[in-house]
């Protein structure tokens, strides 16, 4: 039976994708019977697909039954390789939003400040209006912290040597002792919040965006408002689904990062 009765669907394309997502992950390789009872169809209809495919060399066989082969991965990598990182992000983002209903961002190191390059806001009265390309100094905020925390001694010093860009002058200057103690407690827990450092009434908590060699290349924040959210609530509802997102972006960065040179050019 056509699962769409539109004369555009083409059913026999319909019926090999069910045959490609019918191999789950601890089921490798299926006999014949196996396919068509996965993908509900006929031994006669899965076994043309599965040669088709066998073809087309994303699926070999033996003795055993079928197995997808590695080319398979080409389907998902024409994806990554068609979009920017930044779109990539976006439903992560926009999903955080939806769980939390605060904005939330991401950020990268330039020089002592961050600066934004992806963001999901929420119509809500803050004390500074952030935009893509709105730059901060990094040590008043979750995601500098984060990002300060990855740099080795060297390069923080480096770092906290260049004078800011962003032209705000923060409510909290620590001394630089005082800077390394909290930059240890973010190492040791994995995230970073701030409580009005940077302006009044700006509370968030941040999270690593590490590439797939583990180092950190973004930091991704929830954003609340002060008199709405405290820091107890920032940490015990919006931090363990900031983990997942940016553990989420990772993945996904990973992914961007290794797609075949074709797929990037």
């Amino acid at each position: 039976m056509r699962r769409d009765t539109s004369p555009d669907f083409i059913e026999a394309l319909a019926r090999g994708l069910d045959v490609v997502r019918g191999f789950e992950p601890g089921k490798p390789t299926m006999t014949l019977s196996e396919v068509a009872a996965k993908a509900d169809l006929a031994r006669p209809t899965a076994r043309r697909i599965l040669i088709t495919l066998e073809a087309l060399g994303y699926v070999r066989s033996d003795d055993t039954g079928f197995s997808l082969t590695p080319r398979v991965l080409e389907l998902g990598m024409a994806y990554i390789g068609s979009r920017t990182l930044w779109e990539l992000a976006e439903p992560h983002l926009r999903d955080l939003v939806a769980r939390t209903n605060e904005s939330c961002s991401i950020a990268q190191l330039d020089g002592s400040d961050i600066v934004y390059v992806a963001r999901v806001a929420v119509p809500k009265l803050v004390t500074l209006s952030v935009t893509i390309g709105t730059r901060f100094p990094a040590v008043q905020t979750s995601l500098g912290k984060v990002l300060l925390a990855a740099l080795n001694a060297n390069e923080l010093s480096e770092v906290l040597a260049t004078p800011s860009r962003s032209g705000i002058v923060p409510r909290w200057i620590p001394e630089r002792d005082e800077l390394d103690e909290v930059l240890r407690d973010v190492r040791a827990k994995g995230w970073a919040a701030t409580d009005q450092e940077l302006a009044l009434g700006i509370r968030s908590v941040a999270a690593p965006i590490r590439n797939g060699e583990g180092r950190t290349i973004a930091a991704v924040n929830v954003n609340a408002h002060a008199a709405e959210t405290s820091i107890e609530h920032l940490v015990e509802h919006h931090l363990p689904p900031l983990l997942r997102t940016a553990s989420a972006i990772s993945a996904d960065w990973a992914a961007w990062e290794a797609r075949p040179i074709a797929v990037r050019a």
